[in-house]
């Protein structure tokens, strides 16, 4: 089961001099999660150019997981606490962060030619439990990129 072997890599993760970000450890198991509520992966950890910065450096884009849900592309990110007595995980996924993911669908859609198809921005929500499995939500349209599509003002009223 997933679950266990989440908690034990946690456990060497504690005593290993090596660190993994618990994000690393726990998009397998939300992958687990959205194939039982069946979605079709196509990939994970998606990484490409999105343009570049004020200096001139390149700027990459990452998406944790991309997926069918029926017809509906879903391009999900996966936020993970250790508890939400601070902040639910779902506070980590702010307008910057959905705007950079908004950027990486983008240019994701354009290279794969996915110009008239329905797509969305889910989040799954994980919060690790002391012995206990993890609490896992999935939050299907959590943004629409129209958020960030320009205003443009005209003369006419």
């Amino acid at each position: 089961m997933v679950s266990a072997v989440l908690r034990s890599a946690l456990i060497l993760q504690i005593f290993s001099s090596s660190f993994l970000p618990i994000g690393s450890l726990t998009v397998p198991e939300s992958s687990e999660h959205l194939v039982k509520k069946s979605y079709l992966l196509v990939a994970s950890n998606y990484k490409v150019p999105v343009g570049r910065n004020r200096a001139g450096a390149i700027v990459t884009g990452e998406i944790d997981l991309i997926a069918y849900d029926e017809n509906t592309l879903c391009f999900v990110e996966v936020k993970t606490r250790s508890s939400d007595k601070f902040a639910s995980p779902l506070a980590a996924v702010d307008t910057r962060k959905q705007r950079q993911i908004t950027r990486t669908a983008r240019v994701y859609r354009k290279i794969f030619q996915l110009n008239n198809i329905k797509y969305r921005y889910d989040v799954v929500s994980i919060i690790l439990q002391n012995e206990k499995p993890p609490k896992i939500d999935l939050i299907k349209g959590f943004w629409a990129e129209s958020k960030f599509s320009k205003t443009f003002w005209s003369d006419d009223f």
